[in-house]
């Protein structure tokens, strides 16, 4: 399938900072791709540079075979919902999602029927005469997102949409604009800080570090096999052990400086050799004492120094002599206990130290 969306060598800059750095990205068409990154890594600016508002340095972006670099933001075929909805007060929920179409000199009655059609799809049958002041924090994001679909646009960028919302809302809305994009087929575009949020809505993710993409690939298959450090970090295996690597017998095995007898093999697609840095997240270690899964788990002597309730279970803080670890364990435990952190081998993401502190 040829990409609705090609970007090629895109670099944006704010006079001498340079934003994105030769961004390469396909996007296929009817897939929903998130954006995902710390703050301040060019995600927002991807977005805002292919709808048509930031100047670009270098590079292009072609939707569907054709250049829109020089095209301004109408003519794009992309529509944006924002993150402070950026509605009309003055008007009515249906004079705000029929706006555009106004613009475009849509007939009246097509006006009508597109907004009648919007409002029953997002649940909003009986508030087309109400104004937005009078709506919810959920209403109003169903009004801003029933806005940019009534053009009925190929591609649907969304900037940080629920950001703004309650939990509780946040997590409705997640699934109801997912709903809406697979039913309507359009291709859409999610910029979002929150790694649950990409993961449950999205077909693909793009995380950025720093400009430049660090890894894209299928939820689950970033989440269980992150590509660098950083994205392993940003994917919650934040936990990190310095190690002593030697590859052996097609895997590696590894060996703790600080805690001596601590020493497991593992399964490893790359050999890593050398100074070594791994990453675990904390629901995949258990509490305990050392036992005869040496050979299958990295076990680290600890003690507790910090519990908190977490509603399903506890998150313990553990000081060792290799630093501080988070463990989520389903019990409580008492401050001070010596503990064992147990960490099996199939749960450490391994890589070379030096790239491990780029």
């Amino acid at each position: 399938m040829n990409p609705i969306i090609s970007v090629r060598g895109l670099c944006v800059a704010y006079g001498a900072n340079e934003v994105l750095k030769g961004i390469d990205l396909d996007i296929e068409p009817g897939s929903f791709v998130a954006l995902l990154g710390a703050s301040g890594c060019g995600k927002t600016t991807l977005l805002r540079t292919l709808s048509g508002f930031n100047p670009v340095k270098a590079g292009s972006i072609t939707v569907k075979g054709q250049n829109i670099l020089h095209e301004p933001p109408e003519r794009r075929g992309m529509t944006m919902v924002f993150q402070s909805y950026a509605l009309w007060s003055h008007m009515s929920v249906a004079q705000n999602i029929g706006y555009g179409l106004k613009l475009r000199r849509v007939p009246r009655a097509e006006i009508q029927q597109r907004v009648d059609k919007l409002l029953h799809m997002l649940g909003l049958q009986g508030f087309g005469a109400r104004g937005v002041g009078e709506l919810s924090g959920g209403q109003r994001q169903r009004v801003a997102l029933g806005r940019a679909l009534a053009v009925e646009p190929e591609i649907l960028l969304l900037d940080e949409p629920l950001s703004n919302l309650d939990a509780g809302i946040r997590l409705q809305m997640r699934h109801e604009i997912r709903s809406i994009q697979r039913a309507l087929g359009v291709t859409a575009i999610l910029v979002t800080h929150d790694r649950e949020e990409a993961m449950v809505m999205a077909d693909q993710v793009v995380i950025l570090e720093q400009g430049r993409i660090a890894q894209i690939g299928a939820p689950e298959d970033v989440y269980q096999r992150p590509q660098t450090p950083y994205v392993a970090t940003f994917m919650g295996a934040d936990n990190t052990i310095d190690c002593e690597a030697q590859a052996e017998n097609g895997g590696v095995q590894l060996r703790v400086p600080r805690v001596p007898q601590a020493q497991v093999w593992c399964r490893a697609g790359t050999p890593t050799q050398g100074p070594a840095q791994v990453h675990f997240r904390s629901e995949m270690a258990s509490l305990g004492t050392a036992d005869a899964q040496a050979d299958d788990s990295l076990q680290i002597p600890g003690r507790i120094h910090q519990v908190s309730y977490l509603g399903g279970g506890y998150r313990c803080e553990i000081t060792t002599a290799c630093g501080a670890f988070f463990i989520d364990h389903p019990r409580p435990m008492e401050n001070g206990d010596n503990v064992t952190v147990c960490i099996p081998a199939h749960a450490l993401h391994i890589y070379p130290r030096a790239s491990a502190q780029a």
